[in-house]
This record gives C-alpha cells, sequence and structure tokens, in this order.
C-alpha cells in the first residue's frame, strides 16, 4: 500500500500524466458504456441490419447538437405509429363489412429549415379485396393538397419526396420542400401544425390498416448519420472498447512474452539464445502492414486474427533486444549469484530476480505501445480490411473516403472518429512519458 500511495504521489507532480489519465478513464466509462447500452449483437445488427433497421433515420444528417450553433434551426426527424398511439386512428363501421379507417398525423413545425425527405409506409391485412387509401396533406392556413390515391399491398412503402407527380400540385417545387412553403414567400417555412390526413377504406370484416410517418429531418442523433442512414454514434461508442481492448491486449500480451522470451535467452544461452535471436533478425526485416495487408485480402479480415499476427510478430521484435542487454547486466549481479548458490532453480531465477528488476522499465514500455497498435487497428480498416462485422472508428474513416465525405460537406463523419483516435494516443502517451520520468531515475530531473 505505501509503494502504491508513494506511485500516486509521483504522478500528482506531472500534470500532463493527470490529463492523460482522465482521458484514459473516459474512454473506459465510454467503454463500458457501449457494452452495457449496446451489446454486441444488437451493436452488429444496428451497423449490419439493412434498410429495415435503418428506415427511421435521415440519411447524411448531421448531429443534432449543431442546432446549438444554427441561426436558423434545422428539424430532427419525427416518427408518428398508429401501432404506438392508436389514438391517431378513428374506424367506422359502414356495414356489409366495409369499414372507413381515419388516420391523422398532427404536428407543429416550428423549425427554420425545410426537411429532408417525407415517407409514408402501410402494413395491412386482408384476405381479397386490397385496401384503398387517399391522402391529403393540410397545411396551417387551411389549404389541402391531395396527394396520392393508392390502393396498397401487404405491405406498402409512399416515398412522398419521390412522387413525381406531386410537384405539378406544388408549382414545380421538390414535394419536401412545397409542402411546408410559405405561400408568401417560397424560400421560407411557414411554421405552424400540419396535418397528414390517411382516409382508408377497408372491404372485408378484419381488414386493418397501420400506418407511419416519417418525417426526415437533417439533424439527427449526438453523432450523425452516414450515407446508409446507418447510426454514425453506434460505431462512435464501439469503437472504443475495439481500440481498448486491442491496444491493451496485444500490448501487454507483446510485452510479457517478449520479455519473459528475453530472459529465457540470457539466462540458458546456447542453442535457445541462438534460435531466438535468428527469430528476432529474420522477423525484423519483415514488414508487418504487407503481411497484414496479404492475410486480410488471402485469409481472414478477423480482428482477432490480425491481432494474433500483429502480437506473435511482436513478441520477436527489436523490443527483445533491449530486454536482452538489460538481462546481460542483471545476470552478473551479486543477488543473481547468491541465489544460485543456494540452489535456486533456473526458472525461480528468472520468474523471481530476474524479470521484477526489469518490470519497471517495461510499464512505461506498453502503455506507450498501446497507441500504436489502437492506429493500426485504424490503419487496417481504413485500407478495407477490418473487420466486416465490428463497427469501429476506422470503419467509419474509410467509409467516409469511400463516399467522399469531405468533399460532399459531411466533415463530422471524419472528425468525429479521427478526434477520439487522437485523444486515446494522447491519453496513453502522456501517461507513458510520466511513467518513464517516475521509473526511469536518469529522467527524473528533466
Amino acid at each position: 500500500m505505501r509503494a502504491i500511495r508513494n506511485f500516486f504521489n509521483q504522478i500528482k507532480g506531472y500534470p500532463s500524466a493527470i490529463v492523460g489519465l482522465c482521458i484514459i478513464a473516459f474512454m473506459v466509462c465510454l467503454s463500458i458504456y457501449a457494452v452495457i447500452r449496446i451489446p454486441y449483437r444488437e451493436a452488429v445488427r444496428l451497423w449490419k441490419g439493412g434498410e429495415n433497421v435503418w428506415i427511421e433515420n435521415p440519411r447524411n444528417a448531421r448531429p443534432a447538437w449543431f442546432n446549438l450553433f444554427y441561426q436558423e434551426k434545422q428539424p430532427l426527424t419525427m416518427v408518428m405509429k398508429t401501432t404506438e398511439n392508436p389514438e391517431l386512428k378513428t374506424v367506422t363501421d359502414l356495414g356489409n363489412g366495409i369499414s372507413a379507417q381515419d388516420i391523422v398525423f398532427e404536428f407543429d413545425y416550428q423549425y427554420d429549415g425545410f426537411p429532408a425527405e417525407l415517407s409514408l409506409f402501410f402494413t395491412s391485412t386482408f384476405t381479397t379485396a386490397r385496401p384503398n387509401v387517399e391522402i391529403t396533406w393540410i397545411t396551417p392556413d387551411g389549404r389541402e393538397i391531395l396527394m396520392q390515391n393508392l390502393t396498397i399491398r401487404a405491405s406498402e412503402s409512399y416515398r412522398i419526396s419521390q412522387d413525381t407527380r406531386l410537384p405539378r400540385r406544388l408549382n414545380g417545387a421538390h414535394p419536401e420542400k412545397g409542402l411546408f412553403a410559405d405561400p408568401a414567400n417560397p424560400d421560407k417555412v411557414l411554421k405552424g401544425t400540419y396535418r397528414l390526413v390517411v382516409g382508408c377504406l377497408t372491404f372485408e370484416p378484419g381488414s386493418n390498416i397501420e400506418a407511419t410517418f416519417i418525417l426526415y429531418g437533417k439533424l439527427h442523433g449526438f453523432a450523425g448519420t452516414d450515407h446508409l442512414r446507418r447510426d454514425i454514434g453506434v460505431a462512435l461508442l464501439w469503437g472504443a472498447p475495439v481500440a481498448l481492448s486491442v491496444g491493451l491486449v496485444v500490448a501487454v500480451g507483446t510485452s510479457l512474452s517478449t520479455m519473459c522470451l528475453a530472459a529465457c535467452a540470457v539466462w540458458f544461452g546456447g542453442w535457445i539464445d541462438w534460435i531466438i535471436r535468428r527469430l528476432n533478425q529474420i522477423v525484423m526485416i519483415i514488414p508487418l502492414l504487407p503481411i497484414l495487408i496479404m492475410i486480410g485480402l488471402f485469409y481472414s479480415r478477423s480482428i482477432i486474427v490480425m491481432m494474433g499476427v500483429t502480437a506473435l510478430l511482436g513478441i520477436f521484435g527489436s523490443g527483445i533486444l533491449t530486454y536482452r542487454s538489460m538481462f546481460l547486466q542483471t545476470k552478473t549481479a551479486g543477488y543473481i549469484e547468491a541465489a544460485r548458490a543456494y540452489g535456486a532453480g533456473s526458472f525461480r531465477i528468472i520468474f523471481r530476480y530476474l524479470i521484477p528488476k526489469v518490470v519497471p522499465v517495461l510499464i512505461p514500455g506498453f502503455v506507450t505501445q498501446v497507441p500504436s497498435y489502437v492506429f493500426l487497428e485504424a490503419t487496417l480498416a481504413v485500407l478495407g480490411l477490418g473487420d466486416k462485422d465490428l463497427p469501429t472508428w476506422g470503419k467509419l474513416l474509410n467509409d467516409a473516403y469511400s463516399e467522399g465525405a469531405l468533399l460532399t460537406g459531411h466533415f463530422y463523419w471524419v472528425v468525429e472518429p479521427a478526434v477520439l483516435l487522437i485523444l486515446t494516443g494522447f491519453g496513453f502517451a502522456m501517461v507513458g512519458f510520466a511513467l518513464d520520468r517516475i521509473f526511469n531515475p536518469r529522467l527524473r530531473g528533466l
């Protein structure tokens, strides 16, 4: 306990380390929240689920908090469903199995910008006679615009924004603009209460219609959406546990394995030392990134496979020479000779006397290695070699690059994952440099 207390007292002397620890703590909390809030299977479903999962999200929408900086407030997405709000629908029995079902979607629109899209989705139950619907738009000033007459199937969608006949009734304006425009100033929104009235006729007993009206906003969620309507927040949240787990597991595993191999090579010498040094020389001339690209192209893009190969090659990397030089000096220390004199076994000397002497040097080393593995995983994803299932920061950057996000003005798509990557690397780097000064006496005065 005293050693831990002394360690934290030393850490307090480095403001950069405090900032770094706060960043790491934030990333850990973000990772825990992501795993609890969106379990793995749900995250994969939300990211790869297809249009049925993303249909309620707007396409290429900026984060909702952008409205804090806009003088003209932009609309958020509105979703209204008769399944969730039965009061939206009234049913009148007309006799002979015929019934009138009137659905009224009423909402108050107080935004300065026009919506991005408008859509209606129907589900109906019937045996042979398909229901008929008449869709009418009523503006705050009382104007009624007949939009469409449809005979609907069991599942039907009416994309209002894609109706090519509707602009004729709106003086040539696109539906999402013409339906909301002020007649006195077509470039301005007419604010007030709008109603979308769906008059339904069913021709069989037990026939029923449910409807969903979606007004797609130009802003959505805390992170925005991409070109496939996916919520970028899912990838931002799940990128944290992926990045930390990859960085910590590979860095710790590689560092400990390298240290153990170096200790064994120095202590046993002979053919063991020769094999380890030859493997080290071979690995040092092998380019890591091209090897990972080949594995991703011809074998597997699984993050476990990729990071496993990275760890395996990292074990025999240049770090083994650094630890070997340290162990060569430690091997000749007096307490090692004393341990050998009273009959201590080789493994006891290695794990009880040799390795503990070098551990203080190991801690700053593996802390500063974490960002390199985090960026390596992101690099592979940016190159299109990331895990096909996991939503990660690198995959966001890859998608943004593929869709020309910066060229089309969707800068948030690039900035958000890039900031988190930089923040993660910055946090571990500051803590690592502070630990290096604490554990390395030669640097304490610098």
